[in-house]
C-alpha cells in the first residue's frame, strides 16, 4: 500500500469526472491517502473562488463530492514547512510529503512536476510526483 498526497486541484477536478476521478478514487480505496490544513485551506479558497463562478446547486454538489472522499484520507499536522518549490503556495504539499514520506505527489502542476528529484531528496522527500494519469499507469 502506497502513501499518497493529492494536490487541491486535482481532487477539485476529480469532482468532473475523468482521469483525475479515477486517479483520486484508485488512491482512496487502493492506498493510504494523507492531507494537511493547509490542503484542506487551499480546498476551501479554491471552492470560494468557484462561488462567484457557478450556481449555488452546483457548488453544493461540488462541496459534497469534494469533501466526502477526504473523510477516508489521513489527516496529518506538517510540523516543518520547506521551501523549495518556485511557487511558495506549492511548499506545503513537499512539507506533507516529508511528513509522511509518501511514495507519490499526485498533481497537475507544472511548478511541482518540474521539481529535481535530486533536490528532493538531498531535502528527505522520497516521493514521485507525477500527474493523474501517470498515478493510474504506474501505482502499484
Amino acid at each position: 500500500m502506497a502513501k499518497v498526497v493529492i494536490d487541491a486541484n486535482v481532487m477539485i477536478s476529480a469532482a468532473f469526472g475523468g482521469k483525475p476521478l479515477e486517479a483520486v478514487g484508485r488512491a482512496l480505496k487502493e492506498h493510504d491517502v494523507f492531507i494537511s490544513k493547509s490542503i484542506l485551506e487551499e480546498l476551501e479558497e479554491v471552492l470560494n473562488r468557484l462561488s462567484k463562478k457557478l450556481s449555488p446547486e452546483q457548488i453544493h454538489y461540488l462541496q459534497q463530492r469534494v469533501r466526502q472522499p477526504l473523510t477516508v484520507a489521513h489527516r496529518i499536522p506538517v510540523s516543518r514547512q520547506l521551501s523549495l518549490s518556485r511557487d511558495a503556495k506549492d511548499d506545503h504539499y513537499l512539507s506533507l510529503c516529508k511528513e509522511t514520506q509518501a511514495d507519490f505527489l499526485v498533481t497537475g502542476d507544472k511548478d511541482l512536476l518540474s521539481l529535481d528529484p535530486e533536490t528532493l531528496r538531498k531535502n528527505g522527500i522520497v516521493c514521485r510526483i507525477i500527474t493523474p494519469n501517470s498515478f493510474l499507469e504506474i501505482a502499484p
